[in-house]
Parts: C-alpha cells; structure tokens; sequence
C-alpha cells in the first residue's frame, strides 16, 4: 500500500471541550482517512477493505451518537430533537450504502471518503459545536479551571 496521506487533520477548532466526544471525532476523521488512502481504484481490492471494515464502523459511528445523545439528554440540550434527526439520516444513507454494497452494487470508495469527510467535518462545525457552546454555557468552573456540569446547572 502506498504511504498514508492525511486528507483530514484534527484542528482544536473541531473540540467539543468533552475528552469522550472529542476523541471518538479523532477516531471518525481516522477512518475517513484510511478510507482515502484504501481508495486505489482496484475493485476487488477495495471491496476486500471495505468488507472488513464496515460492520465495525457502522457500531462506532452508532456507539458515538448514543454517547452524544446521552449527554445531550442528561443535560437537556434544546437542540436534541434535531441532531437526532441528522444523526437518523446519517445513520439510514450509511447502511443504504452497506446493504448496496453487500448486494453486489459497486462502491466507489472515494466518493463514500468523500461524504464521510464532507457530513463530519460540517456536523462537528455547525451541529455538534450547537452543543459544545451549550455544555460551556450551562457549566460550572471548578477551582483548578476545568469545566464541570453539575445537576444544579442542569437546573439552572
């Protein structure tokens, strides 16, 4: 394989101030980028790759929208009802994708790479900064300068 190319790099502009949140985005932008660098224009090649690597990214992407949901629930975030909605969508156009591909339809990788960045890199800037403004909004700054949500802040 050729050497690995980053076509996405994590920025600080992309933290959501939430070490879970913010590392499971590394780990989406990761998976982008071994997208890209697994795009080699070799069919049955890329849809050994791809076949492998799937159903483990389908739970992760799933796994990381119940861990923003959850969060988002516990603190009453006013937005919920929609991310969750963007969060439906992504989830339905990804196994669309899956299910075509293990009927047989081609899939070309790069363009699959294509929306994945372009849906996460948007996501995280507009949807999920909602709720990190939101969480630095309703938290409580602790002695040490860290920020903490509390149920009193939740109350608030």
């Amino acid at each position: 394989m050729k050497a690995r190319v980053e076509h996405v790099v994590w920025q600080s502009s992309y933290s959501m101030g939430i070490k879970t949140i913010d590392d499971q985005h590394k780990a989406l932008l990761d998976f982008v980028n071994d997208i890209f660098n697994h795009s080699t224009g070799k069919e049955a090649e890329e849809r050994e790759w791809f076949k492998d690597v799937i159903k483990h990214a389908v739970f992760y992407v799933t796994e990381h929208f119940a861990t923003e949901e959850k969060y988002m629930i516990a603190t009453r975030f006013p937005g919920y009802a929609e991310h969750k909605k963007e969060h439906d969508e992504f989830t339905r156009t990804v196994l669309k994708t899956v299910k075509e591909f293990d009927s047989g339809k081609r899939l070309v990788l790069e363009k699959f790479a294509h929306f994945l960045k372009d849906w996460a890199l948007s996501h995280i800037a507009i949807m999920d900064r909602q709720y990190g403004d939101y969480f630095r909004r309703i938290a409580t700054r602790k002695s040490d300068g860290r920020l903490s949500i509390t149920a009193a802040d939740i109350a608030k």
